[in-house]
């Protein structure tokens, strides 16, 4: 059992500064306690025998080599624009002045 009281829950609640009611003292001392107690028993197995993991299952990168293919035309790039100008895109100004 772990040392979570219903005093140490306002006290909590004071210096967190948060207007706790007896129900929600009372709700969140049990729930504190049985935080408390669940990380009382993770500490129990955490031994220096046991190696510390993030993740359950080994992960590495499986990346491709960046190699590059095929690249498209200007006519190919620019066949579906709805507006261009020569061979580049044409948008309206993002500042709202033309340029």
């Amino acid at each position: 059992m772990s040392e979570i009281t219903p005093d140490l829950v306002r006290h909590l609640g004071v210096l967190a500064r948060i207007q706790l009611s007896d129900e929600e003292v009372e709700r969140l001392t049990g729930q504190l306690d049985a935080i408390v107690d669940n990380i009382a028993k993770v500490s129990e197995v955490a031994t220096p025998e046991v190696p510390a993991t993030s993740h359950p299952i080994p992960l590495e990168n499986i990346f491709r080599e960046d190699v590059p293919g095929e690249m498209l035309t200007v006519a190919q790039v620019l066949q579906n624009a709805p507006d261009r100008t020569d061979d580049r895109f044409r948008v309206t100004a993002i500042l709202g002045e033309e340029q």
